[in-house]
């Protein structure tokens, strides 16, 4: 019954009041609500209606009901159907118009909460209620994509532009946030010195690194001064808007550029290594990296060692250390050496074994007879393989002890069984044997006797098995060759030898010198003619041997010479 006599006490009070006009901010009672319009009697010829959105709160409820006495603005309207034009929304504008002329005069910040997403930003409530509007690009410092997570929050804000006329309101929070910034900046500078442990918060993460906002100036945290460890990426030990204590490690005052370190406030690891990783010391550590020369093993954090790709296996050829581990797997190694200046850690595997080559010597000892396959070819040799992983090498000059190779490949081909003589082991820097094979040493060197057999100023027969142009090659026996020097063939001179001799002609020969360590027998054909002719001479009769003389190569050029200095010599 109170609230009858109040409602009607309300309503007859909007009768009594002076006459409104357009433009005019009145007071009316709330006469009916549904769900999208608020009618609402302002004592006009007609009661006006107003969307019920501009009565919602930031947590959208309708903050009124029946009965309620509120303000609004008359735009106009006389037609009794439609009745007339009503907006709370201007009203609150129109009458915070005043505050917001005198906060922009002054340049003061006004409150505000916002309220909801709209295009191009977000919508702010002031002064309890006026709608304001504040675009994306002034919300924040940086460009932010989550505008969703400001709704919600009450900031101060400047006005940067308004509109009485159009009722637009423009708010700023950036000003704001960089007026404070440029302040906190100021005062950050003037305390920064080199050596402070200051505090900080994660801006932003690249790939080299971490920028940490130290209060209105970033400074840079390398990946390389996070830890004394390694770190693939900076997103491994931080997120942004995380808090961070880091040491200044460098200031320009000139450029305000800052340079930190994170693992600068802990004690260096690399300290203690020398005592702590001593030579021939057996460690165990995982694998945190792979690459072609070998695997990363940490041994501690901020403590790596390397095995090289050499250093897994005595006998095993290693492509690649996946061959052997893996990321992740915990491994033994032993440590070879340590660089603290270089902060490096040689390790090895192999060594956890007992090194095969050892007793290499004892298995092979010099002059033992090898059997094995060929596993490559080269210009200067072939390598044979004379156990898993163990190689010796038959240098070209040890293939044979008569023929002149030009190219192991002309004899062997890659996966050929061959037997060889063990001639030398001898151990690199590295504790590999460096194996030394002969295949000619598997007969007796036939120089040895070269001199016993052909002695000088023997005269015998042999075939012409080349012709150069220096000379001629004749075949003493199987593998043995001799060279008939061109000026040894005629006392006349000769314009092309391939015209005189031919291969596999038979000719007289007379051995002039022998040399057995360079392997080369010089003979002479005219020195044969010589002592052919002189035994004639002599009436020791016509030689035996069934090579052809001087006289019969060069017979018909002998035959003129004779008709020509002796004319009865046809008789």
């Amino acid at each position: 019954m109170q609230q009858e006599q109040s409602f009607e006490s309300l309503l007859e009070a909007s009768f009594t009041k002076n006459p409104i006009c357009e433009g005019d901010i009145v007071s009316g009672v709330v006469v009916a609500m549904n769900d999208d319009f608020v009618t609402i009697d302002v004592g006009y010829k007609s009661e006006g209606i107003v969307a019920i959105d501009e009565f919602r709160g930031i947590n959208g409820e309708v903050g009124i009901e029946v009965g309620n006495q509120v303000e609004v603005l008359l735009e106009g309207g006389d037609d009794t159907t439609d009745g007339c034009r009503l907006s709370k929304v201007k009203a609150d504008r129109l009458k915070v118009w005043s505050e917001i002329s005198e906060a922009c005069e002054k340049d003061s910040f006004i409150e505000g909460t916002i309220a909801s997403r709209v295009k191009g930003g977000l919508s702010v409530l002031i002064y309890g209620g006026v709608k304001a509007f504040l675009p994306a690009s002034q919300v924040d410092l940086r460009p932010t994509r989550n505008l969703d997570a400001f709704i919600g929050q009450s900031y101060h804000f400047r006005v940067i532009k308004f509109n009485k006329k159009r009722g637009n309101i423009i708010l700023s929070r950036r000003v704001l946030l960089e007026k404070e910034r440029i302040a906190l900046r100021e005062s950050t500078l003037e305390a920064l010195k080199e050596g402070q442990i200051v505090d900080g918060v994660v801006k932003n993460l690249t790939e080299y690194g971490a920028f940490i906002d130290l209060g209105g100036i970033d400074g840079l945290l390398h990946i390389t001064d996070m830890s004394w460890g390694r770190v693939n990426h900076p997103s491994d030990m931080f997120k942004p808007n995380d808090e961070v204590r880091v040491k200044v490690l460098k200031f320009n005052e000139d450029t305000e550029r800052v340079a930190l370190g994170l693992k600068q406030i802990t004690e260096d690891p690399w300290v203690a290594v020398p005592e702590k990783y001593v030579p021939g010391t057996v460690v165990r550590g995982k694998v945190v990296s792979l690459k072609d020369y070998g695997a990363f093993i940490e041994l501690e954090e901020g403590i790596e060692g390397l095995v090289h790709v050499s250093e897994f296996s005595w006998t095993r050829r290693l492509t690649h250390p996946s061959k052997m581990v893996e990321l992740g797997e915990m491994v033994k190694a032993v440590v070879l050496d340590v660089d603290v200046d270089e902060k490096r850690v040689s390790l090895g595997i192999k060594q956890l074994d007992p090194n095969p080559y050892e007793q290499l010597k004892e298995r092979y000892p010099i002059g033992s007879i090898v059997k094995g396959q060929v596993r490559n070819v080269a210009e200067f040799g072939v390598f044979v393989e004379i156990e898993e992983g163990i190689d010796g090498l038959v240098h070209i000059s040890d293939i044979s002890w008569t023929q002149r190779i030009r190219q192991p490949s002309e004899i062997y081909n890659k996966g050929d069984e061959i037997e060889a003589v063990l001639l030398e082991v001898e151990t690199d820097s590295e504790g590999k044997p460096k194996i030394s094979l002969g295949v000619k040493q598997m007969i007796p060197n036939p120089w040895k006797r070269i001199a016993k057999d052909y002695p000088i100023g023997k005269t015998f027969a042999a075939k012409v098995l080349r012709v150069s142009d220096f000379g001629a090659f004749v075949e003493l026996e199987e593998g043995i060759e001799g060279l008939i020097h061109i000026s040894e063939i005629s006392e006349d001179k000769i314009n092309d030898l391939s015209e005189v001799m031919k291969p596999d002609q038979t000719v007289n020969v007379q051995i002039i010198s022998i040399d057995s360590e360079e392997r080369k027998i010089s003979l002479s054909l005219r020195a044969a003619q010589r002592q052919a002719e002189l035994a004639n001479i002599q009436g020791y009769g016509k030689d035996e041997s069934g090579g052809a003389t001087l006289g019969d190569v060069f017979g018909e050029q002998l035959g003129q010479t004779i008709d020509e200095d002796d004319p009865s010599s046809s008789e």
